[in-house]
């Protein structure tokens, strides 16, 4: 024992180049460390469909001689709040229609079945969203203050990156989720569906295909009646003769 202290003691000044190569050592695992940290908040952040940070990790940068000032891109001044909510109408504009796209084509719904499946948690995610961001559209020429600006900004992106979430998993799944007779009767409906908006179909065999698909997808899938408005728009004007073209009307 009294050995061991004699060593302690004679060797006590290694204490300081150890100490320094051991924070050495934890420095580099402390900045890895933030490195791997910093990748992977860049990863969320390309994922909800943000921009990347700045570089430098977020920290102030000092201005470089002939940059532009802040809040402007390029010398530009930046847009007012009035452009910008009308960007952001437009954006949501834009998912709305994607959105009516599978509420309104019943062949969509077909494919693609688990998009309006409200079983379905992306399918709920992205519908509560689209309420929030609904919710939060200002009306007529309202002038939204900045923190609703900035509230109705955040809820379109999120409503944008639900929607696209939900649309590559329904992409995906397509009819997966279903039993195989129900798969069969989709299958049917889609080839209902064809013959129904077939031009080469006579009226007869499109206005009994029609009833068909109806009736297979009948406790199948909740087609609002909208969408099988919309299908019957489409075939009548097929049937009109006024809307036929004037080589199939030669040809009868």
């Amino acid at each position: 024992m009294d050995s061991f202290w004699g060593h302690l003691v004679a060797f006590w000044w290694l204490i300081f180049p150890l100490s320094a190569v051991a924070g050495g050592w934890w420095h580099r695992f402390s900045k890895e460390g933030e490195i791997r940290h910093r990748r992977r908040l860049e990863l969320e952040r390309l994922r909800a469909g943000l921009p990347p940070e700045p570089s430098g990790g977020g920290e102030p940068q000092p201005a470089e001689s002939g940059a532009p000032e802040p809040g402007t891109e390029d010398g530009k001044a930046a847009p007012s709040p009035v452009q910008d909510a009308s960007r952001l109408l437009a954006d949501h504009d834009a998912i709305n229609a994607r959105w009516l796209e599978y509420e309104l084509d019943v062949a969509k719904m077909i494919d693609f079945p688990g998009m309006s499946d409200v079983g379905e948690p992306l399918t709920v995610e992205y519908l509560k969203a689209k309420r929030r961001a609904d919710s939060l559209r200002p009306v007529g020429q309202e002038e939204l203050s900045r923190e609703d600006l900035e509230a109705y900004r955040e809820a379109v992106l999120a409503y944008g990156h639900a929607f696209d979430v939900a649309e590559r998993n329904a992409h995906r799944m397509k009819d997966a989720a279903f039993s195989p007779e129900e798969r069969e009767r989709l299958s049917r409906a889609r080839q209902l569906l064809n013959i129904a908006v077939d031009p080469g179909s006579t009226a007869p065999e499109r206005q009994a295909a029609y009833r068909r698909v109806r009736k297979e997808l009948d406790g199948l899938l909740a087609v609002p009646q909208t969408a099988f408005s919309a299908l019957e728009r489409q075939i009548a004007a097929a049937l009109d003769p006024s809307h036929r073209p004037a080589s199939e009307e030669h040809q009868g």
